[in-house]
C-alpha cells in the first residue's frame, strides 16, 4: 500500500512525458499535472495519504534519506507552489516549445523536493536540479543577453551549491547527522561553526540577499516572457523555507532583510526596464521575509508573529509577483518592448491587462482588501512587538517606495504618460488573460478573507489586519505617496540609463578571465601542443626505419657544421642528396640479426624494469 506519493514527482515524472502529447491533449495534460498535485496535497491534509508529522524514508548507503517530511511549514509552501504553477502554466500554455514546459515543471517539482526534504543530501540534490532547470527558462529566450545572463546565473548558483555541499559535509563530519534542522550558531562557550556559515551563505545566495543578489535582477528580465513568471516564485521562496528550517531567530537576518527591503526599492527607482524594475522589487519584498525569519525567536509572541508573517508574505508574494510579471510579460509579448522610454499610451489597446496588473500593484503595495496588506503588515507588526524601531522604519519606508514605483510609476509610464500611443498593441492571448484573472482573484480573495491563509500557518494567529488603526495608518501612507507622485509625475519618466550593481565586479572579473583564456593561455597551449605533436610526429617518423632515420639525422647535423667550410655549390649538392633520402624514406627496412634482436628485446625489458621500480617508489 502506498503511504504517500511525493507531489514533486508528479511534476518531475510528468515533465518527461510532455513530448508524447500534441495539440489540445497536451494542453490538457499540462494543466492536469498541477491539479493532480493539488489533489495529492488535499488528501495529505485530510490524512488519506501521509498525515502531518509522518516521514517518507528511503534507505541509501546506510543512511535514511527523508524525501517527505510533512508538517505545517512544508504544507504552506507546497500549497502555494502548486496553486501558482497552475496559473503560470495556464499563462504559458500557448508556447509551442516543449522544452520550456519540461524545464518549468522540473523547476516546480525540484522546488517541492526542497520543501519536503527532511535531510541535507536530499535537499542538495533537489537544490541543484532547481538551479539547472531554471537556467533553461532563461536560455530559451535565445538572445545574446539571455545567454550571458544565464551563464552568470548558473555560475553564481554553482558557487552557492558548492557552499551548501561543503557545509553539509562539514556538518556531517562534526555531528554525524544529515537531518535538516536548526543549525548551531555560536553560544556562550562555542564559536560559529564553519559548516553553519557555509550553509547560511548558500541559503542567502538563493534568497538574493545583497550583495549576493545581482543574479536575480540580471537574469529574470532576460528570461522568456513565460519563463520569467515561473522564476519569480520558486528559488527565493524555497530559500525562505530553508532559512525558517535552519536559522530561525538569527539576529543577522533581521538587518540583512531590512537592508534588502530598502536596497531593492532604491535600485528600482533607477530602472527603465519594467521587468528589471519588478525584479528589484522581488529583492525588496523577500527582505520582509528574511527579516521575519530573523525576528522569529521561538517561544515568544513576537517570534511566532514574525515566522507567521514571513510565511504568509511568501504565500502572498508568489501570487501577486506572478501577476505583476504576467502583466509586464503581456506588454512585452504584444509590443516587443519592455522599457519605459519606449512605452506609453497603451491603455487604449490593453485596458484589461492594465486593470489586472493593478490588482498585483495594489497587493504588493499593501492596499487594504488585497493580500499584501494581510501578510506584509504582520512582519512590520512583529518588528514593533520586538522593539526594533529602526527596522520598523526601514520596512515602512520600503512600502512607500514599492507603491511609488510598482503601483504608480510603472503603470503610468506603460499605459499612460503619453497622449498618443507609442505603437499599436492588443490584448494578449486569452489564456494569458485567464491566468492573470485567476491570480488576481486569489490576491483579492485572500485579502478579503485572510483566515484561509492564517489557518494554514504553524502558530496561532493573534493578529487583526483590519483593525482601524492598521487600516487608517496604511491608507494615510499610500494616500500621501499618491499625492507626491501626482505632483511630480512629470519628472518620473524612465531614463535611458545603465544601472551598475554588484554584478559589475564579477562581470569585469569574468571579462579578464575570458581574455586571459582566449589570448595568453590559448597562445601558450597552442605552443605546447605544437611542440608535443612535433615530438610525437618525430618518434612516429623515426620508428618506421630507425637505422635510416639515424643516418639522415647524422647527415643533416654534418651538413649544418660543414656548411660554413664548403662552397655553396657543394652544400647545395649535399642538401639535395638529403632531400632525396627523405623522399625515399623509410625505404627498405634493415634486416636484424638474431643477436641484434636479442639486444633490442633486452633493452626494452630493461626500460620496463626501470619504469616499474620508479613507479613502485
Amino acid at each position: 500500500m502506498i503511504d504517500w506519493f511525493h507531489p514533486g514527482l508528479i511534476y518531475i515524472l510528468g515533465a518527461f512525458l510532455i513530448p508524447l502529447f500534441r495539440g489540445t491533449i497536451k494542453k490538457g495534460y499540462l494543466l492536469l499535472l498541477p491539479v493532480l498535485a493539488l489533489i495529492n496535497l488535499l488528501l495529505m491534509s485530510k490524512g488519506v495519504f501521509s498525515p502531518e508529522g509522518k516521514e517518507w524514508i528511503l534507505p541509501f548507503l546506510g543512511y535514511d534519506l527523508i524525501l517527505g517530511r510533512v508538517d505545517k511549514l512544508s504544507m504552506v509552501f507546497a500549497y502555494v507552489f502548486v496553486i501558482a504553477s497552475f496559473c503560470m502554466m495556464l499563462y504559458a500554455i500557448h508556447i509551442k516549445e516543449e522544452g520550456q514546459h519540461v524545464a518549468a515543471y522540473l523547476y516546480v517539482g525540484s522546488t517541492l523536493g526542497v520543501v519536503f526534504a527532511g535531510d541535507l543530501f536530499t535537499l542538495f540534490f533537489f537544490w541543484e536540479v532547481m538551479a539547472w532547470s531554471a537556467l533553461y527558462l532563461i536560455w530559451y529566450r535565445k538572445t545574446k543577453a539571455a545567454y550571458g545572463a544565464g551563464l552568470r546565473y548558473i555560475l553564481v548558483h554553482f558557487f552557492g551549491g558548492l557552499c551548501l555541499l561543503g557545509g553539509i559535509l562539514l556538518h556531517f563530519h562534526a555531528t554525524g547527522s544529515i537531518a535538516l534542522e536548526t543549525f548551531p550558531w555560536g553560544g556562550e562557550s562555542s564559536g560559529i561553526p564553519l559548516s553553519s556559515v557555509l550553509i547560511l551563505l548558500a541559503f542567502v545566495i538563493n534568497a538574493a540577499v545583497p550583495p549576493l543578489h545581482a543574479w536575480l535582477s540580471d537574469a529574470y528580465p532576460e528570461a522568456t516572457v513565460t519563463g520569467a513568471v515561473f522564476l519569480t516564485a520558486f528559488t527565493t521562496k524555497s530559500a525562505i523555507y530553508v532559512l525558517i528550517r535552519g536559522f530561525p531567530g538569527l539576529e543577522l537576518l533581521i538587518w540583512l532583510g531590512a537592508i534588502m527591503a530598502v536596497y531593492g526599492v532604491v535600485f528600482a527607482v533607477l530602472e527603465n526596464d519594467i521587468r528589471r524594475l519588478l525584479a528589484y522589487h522581488i529583492i525588496s519584498q523577500v527582505g520582509y521575509m528574511v527579516a521575519g525569519v530573523g525576528m522569529g525567536v521561538m517561544g515568544t509572541a513576537a517570534g511566532e508573529m514574525a515566522i507567521n508573517g514571513a510565511m504568509a508574505h511568501a504565500f502572498c508574494h508568489i501570487l501577486y509577483k506572478a501577476l505583476l510579471f504576467m502583466g509586464a510579460g503581456a506588454v512585452l509579448e504584444v509590443t516587443g518592448r519592455s522599457k519605459l522610454t519606449e512605452l506609453g499610451g497603451l491603455y487604449r489597446y490593453m485596458p484589461i491587462t492594465f486593470h489586472l496588473y493593478m490588482v498585483g500593484a495594489y497587493s504588493i503595495s499593501g492596499f487594504p482588501l488585497f493580500n499584501g496588506f494581510v501578510s506584509k503588515t504582520m512582519v512590520v507588526q512583529a518588528s514593533a512587538m520586538s522593539h526594533l524601531p529602526i527596522i520598523w522604519l526601514m520596512l515602512e519606508g520600503a512600502s512607500i517606495g514599492t507603491f511609488l514605483h510598482t503601483g504608480l510609476k510603472l503603470p503610468w509610464g506603460t499605459w499612460f504618460a503619453r497622449e498618443n500611443p507609442v505603437c499599436k498593441a492588443k490584448e494578449p492571448p486569452k489564456n494569458m488573460l485567464a491566468a492573470m484573472g485567476i491570480t488576481a482573484f486569489l490576491c483579492t480573495f485572500i485579502g478579503v478573507y485572510p483566515k484561509i491563509i492564517y489557518d494554514l500557518l504553524p502558530y496561532p494567529v493573534h493578529y487583526e489586519p483590519y483593525a482601524p488603526a492598521h487600516v487608517v495608518s496604511m491608507s494615510q501612507l499610500l494616500g500621501f505617496t499618491f499625492i507626491a507622485f501626482w505632483l511630480l509625475r512629470g519628472k518620473l519618466y524612465g531614463e535611458r540609463t545603465i544601472t551598475l550593481d554588484t554584478d559589475w565586479f564579477y562581470r569585469m572579473a569574468g571579462k579578464w578571465v575570458i581574455w586571459f583564456c582566449e589570448k595568453p593561455l590559448m597562445t601558450f597551449a597552442q605552443f605546447v601542443d605544437g611542440k608535443v605533436m612535433g615530438v610525437a610526429g618525430f618518434f612516429v617518423w623515426f620508428s618506421r626505419n630507425p637505422a635510416l632515420a639515424l643516418h639522415i639525422k647524422k647527415e643533416e647535423a654534418k651538413l649544418k657544421v660543414k656548411r660554413f667550410m664548403m662552397s655553396p655549390k657543394r652544400a647545395e649538392e649535399h642538401a639535395q642528396v638529403l632531400v632525396e633520402k627523405r623522399k625515399s624514406y623509410p625505404g627498405e627496412l634493415p634486416k636484424l640479426t638474431l643477436g641484434a634482436s636479442l639486444v633490442l628485446i633486452l633493452l626494452a625489458f630493461s626500460l620496463y624494469l626501470i619504469l616499474y621500480l620508479l613507479m613502485e617508489r
